[in-house]
């Protein structure tokens, strides 16, 4: 699969924040980004998206494609560190094999503590655990 660049639908344009052009990236291009991010760092699913966009010139990258790679990244036979990439305010992905339980733990192996009292499990004081990308 390669990266798709498609105009934004007029009716995703509120979704998405602006018009113009988005991507549906590859498993190549997320993976890329994804190795990147080092051990006892995250990025979210924003940071992300933007650095896609960025480097490929375009308005946006989906959201949806953009989490359903990182799906298909978690399920390889030798992932790469998917699970360092978290959603906005330090939310984990339902979507990750096992749940937020896998994603969790596999975090857990990392040193980040995740609070589970809430509705949404969550990275405590994710914000200083927060990676930059180049």
């Amino acid at each position: 699969m390669q990266d798709t660049i498609e105009p934004i639908p007029k009716t995703m344009e509120k979704f998405f924040g602006c018009s113009g052009k988005m991507v549906k990236p590859s498993v190549d291009t997320v993976r890329a980004i994804v190795k990147t991010v080092r051990k006892g760092s995250v990025i979210t699913l924003e940071q992300l998206r933007e650095k896609i966009a960025t480097d490929l010139k375009v308005d946006s990258a989906c959201p949806a494609s953009t989490t359903k790679v990182l799906q298909v990244l978690a399920k390889e036979e030798n992932p790469i560190a998917y699970w360092r990439v978290i959603k906005k305010k330090g939310e984990l992905f339902p979507k990750f094999p096992n749940g937020v339980e896998g994603h969790a733990a596999l975090l857990e192996q990392e040193g980040f503590t995740i609070d589970t009292s809430k509705k949404n499990p969550f990275i405590v004081n994710y914000e200083n655990k927060l990676g930059q990308l180049k």
